[in-house]
């Protein structure tokens, strides 16, 4: 169906709207409208499981299936740019299967610009949501499998 270069609609277009941006203060303001945009994120599951590791801030991610068996993310973070990572991945691989999601790579996050503004942690906190997200998707068990 798709090969491994393929990109996701979702994808392609959150690339196009940051190469819009050459300013990388509004790189950072887009990023952290992706985490406005997050639905409230129950205390209740702000539980270790969910938990992303290597994070200075606290962040909380949860995958689950639509009717359709395609992934849908939840998340939280105490920091806005983490926020804005959750809000932006959420919208890049949500709607995907298990396996496209399975077959993302992080690379994408370079043609978005924002790396270079991006610090070390910064981008390391990035890779670790993406890591985290990617694990909690391939992890849930399809309801047709069972």
């Amino acid at each position: 169906m798709s090969s491994p270069t393929h990109v996701p609609e979702a994808i392609d277009r959150i690339v196009q709207r940051f190469h819009r941006l050459s300013d990388p203060k509004q790189r950072y303001e887009q990023l952290i409208l992706y985490g406005k945009k997050l639905e409230a994120f129950p205390e209740t599951l702000k539980t270790p499981e969910n938990k992303v590791q290597g994070c200075v801030s606290q962040v909380y991610v949860v995958a689950k299936l639509d009717a359709n068996e395609r992934v849908v993310f939840a998340g939280d973070s105490d920091a806005l740019i983490s926020k804005g990572f959750v809000g932006l991945l959420s919208v890049c691989m949500g709607g995907l299967t298990q396996k496209e999601i399975e077959l993302l790579t992080p690379d994408f996050i370079k043609d978005t610009g924002l790396v270079a503004s991006l610090t070390p942690s910064r981008a390391n906190g990035f890779y670790n949501v993406f890591k985290k997200m990617q694990q909690q998707a391939i992890a849930i068990e399809l309801p047709s499998l069972r």
